[in-house]
Formats: structure tokens, sequence, C-alpha cells
């Protein structure tokens, strides 16, 4: 399971797509994280914990591109 800023996601579809995994789900958080406080990164980890745990059991089903 990938996770990453949304400043990256062309970044991160790019890499999934040269790896042999095309439309490969990661979960993209506000940009940036390294200047939050630790209490605004709580806030994100729950609000996007509801994705991640989408993204983790999708995960179960990708296989790399032929």
């Amino acid at each position: 399971m990938s996770l990453c800023t949304d400043a990256f996601r062309i970044t991160a579809e790019a890499m999934a797509r040269s790896l042999g995994f095309p439309g490969y789900q990661y979960v993209a958080v506000p940009h940036p994280i390294a200047s939050r406080t630790q209490a605004e990164i709580d806030v994100i980890a729950r609000d996007f914990l509801p994705e991640i745990i989408r993204v983790l059991g999708a995960g179960l089903t990708i296989r790399p591109a032929d």
C-alpha cells in the first residue's frame, strides 16, 4: 500500500505504470506533511483511514500488467 501527498499524484501514477501496475490504487493526503504538527497529522490519519482501509483491501487483487 502506498501513501503520498497530493503534490506527487502524477509521479505516483507514472511510477505505477512504469512498474507494470497501471491503475495502482494509493492514498494521496494533503501536501505538505513535513511541516504539520502531530495534531494535524493525527486528523489527516483519522480522516483518511477509511480510504487507507479500502486501498489495503483492494491490494489483495492487484496483479502486474502483462
